[in-house]
């Protein structure tokens, strides 16, 4: 499998692109980690209210055991600190909630933000090199076969912008149907320049 070009000036637009597309979704990645963690900080009052309302509904329930000790009385001295203590509870319950919320928050701007601009480099590069390295690599494949340039003076006729036909020697299009071995030349190594490719296919 042909993973780079051969030709210096393709193989470093090739590494200049990957780099490119690591830098931008580490860039992402990042600002969508540090996001988290910055959302992540509105929890902290539902921290203390869970804390308060929990340390409150302990207080209220000690407070409720000591009340039912009071002879005659207990009963009815105890029933408000029961009912305070499940307020707080409540309360802790509320910030416990809130903390929920705000964690699910977190996590969700947190993908929206990396994945949107990942899943539109991944659109963008990924297809684009894939598409490369089948093409560099099937031409690299033939190239070693024996008759491999006739097959890529065929693949350079059919896919090659006119402007690179252009710029061969006069004839070489008349000199491809007959079967003239320095126009399928031609034809083949420019079929390989397009890929970033080198050397001359085997005839």
């Amino acid at each position: 499998m042909k993973l780079y070009a051969e030709k210096p000036w393709r193989f470093t637009r090739q590494i200049i692109a990957d780099v490119a597309a690591l830098v931008w979704s580490a860039v992402w990645v990042w600002a969508a980690i540090t996001l988290y963690h910055l959302v992540e900080k509105l929890a902290v009052p539902g921290q203390k209210l869970e804390r308060a309302g929990v340390d409150l509904a302990a207080d209220m329930m000690e407070a409720q055991e000591r009340a039912q000790g009071v002879p005659l009385v207990g009963d009815r001295l105890s029933s408000p600190f029961g009912s305070a203590a499940g307020a707080a509870q409540t309360i802790a319950e509320a910030g416990r909630d809130q903390q929920l919320a705000i964690e699910n928050l977190a996590i969700v701007l947190a993908l929206l933000t990396a994945g949107i601009p990942l899943l539109m480099a991944l659109a963008l590069w990924v297809p684009l090199r894939l598409s490369w390295i089948r093409a560099a690599s099937t031409a690299a494949k033939v190239r070693r076969y024996p008759g491999g340039s006739e097959l890529l003076a065929l693949r350079a006729l059919a896919t090659a912008p006119l402007r690179r036909l252009a710029s061969l020697d006069d004839g070489v299009v008349a000199g491809w149907r007959t079967g003239d071995p320095r126009s399928i030349d031609q034809l083949a190594s420019l079929e390989l320049r397009r890929l970033g490719l080198r050397g001359s296919p085997h005839r």
